[in-house]
């Protein structure tokens, strides 16, 4: 054998070694689900900055719509419910949903609303268990906007859900009164904490900042 024959048969061995770029990249390098400093770090400064717009949400007059059809102040809902599917989806990781939304609901309550600490840290909670459900059952790898969208619905149902057995509401009116607050719930949470939190995880990982994660990286390999 030659030099430029085994030289060759180098090359198209470590050719064949090599993953096809065509691979998912699920497949081409093992994924870690353990939280790095990094990923605490980050989904930190989602439930604070969260925070201070689920703060300023309560200060939202809904008494108009309110006036117009019961349930349908309810279509503002999602601004609660965005920072679990956002940490999420930039996270990538069990557990990111759930934090960053009981992190944003505790520092709510600190800044003070009408709703009180406990009962809201515990809404936050089964809102970030709602959306964190949906990512579990994709196993933590199906990441686009459907999915994202499926998540801030769940959690708006879970929400609703709360929110009637904590105000006794769902006992003391009739079925439709309960259906428009859910239905109104659950389209705001499509849109708000769904399809726009998707938009903001793409323009914030365009910028770069998302480089050291899997979920900031895909973005910029496309562009």
């Amino acid at each position: 054998m030659t030099d430029s024959d085994h030289a060759s048969q180098t090359s198209s061995s470590a050719a064949t070694s090599l993953p096809s770029a065509s691979e998912p990249p699920a497949k081409r390098a093992h994924r870690s689900l353990k939280w790095r400093p990094v990923d605490i770090a980050v989904a930190s400064v989602i439930g604070v900055a969260s925070s201070l717009v689920f703060w300023a949400g309560d200060f939202i007059p809904h008494a108009g719509l309110q006036a117009l059809f019961p349930g349908l102040g309810s279509l503002v809902d999602g601004i609660w419910l965005f920072a679990g599917p956002l940490a999420a989806v930039i996270i990538r990781k069990p557990g990111a949903a759930i934090y960053a939304q009981v992190l944003a609901s505790l520092c709510e309550s600190l800044l003070g609303n009408i709703y009180g600490g406990a009962l809201t840290v515990l809404s936050g909670f089964i809102q970030g268990l709602g959306a964190e459900i949906v990512f579990a059952l994709f196993a933590y790898r199906a990441w686009n906007v459907w999915t994202t969208m499926l998540a801030g619905a769940v959690s708006g149902l879970f929400y609703r859900t709360v929110s009637f057995l904590t105000a006794l509401q769902a006992f003391s009116a009739l079925g439709w009164y309960a259906a428009s607050y859910y239905i109104a719930t659950t389209i705001s949470g499509i849109v708000l904490a769904g399809a726009v939190v998707w938009r903001l995880y793409l323009s914030i990982a365009r910028t770069g900042v998302l480089d050291r994660f899997e979920s900031g990286r895909v973005v910029r390999a496309r562009n």
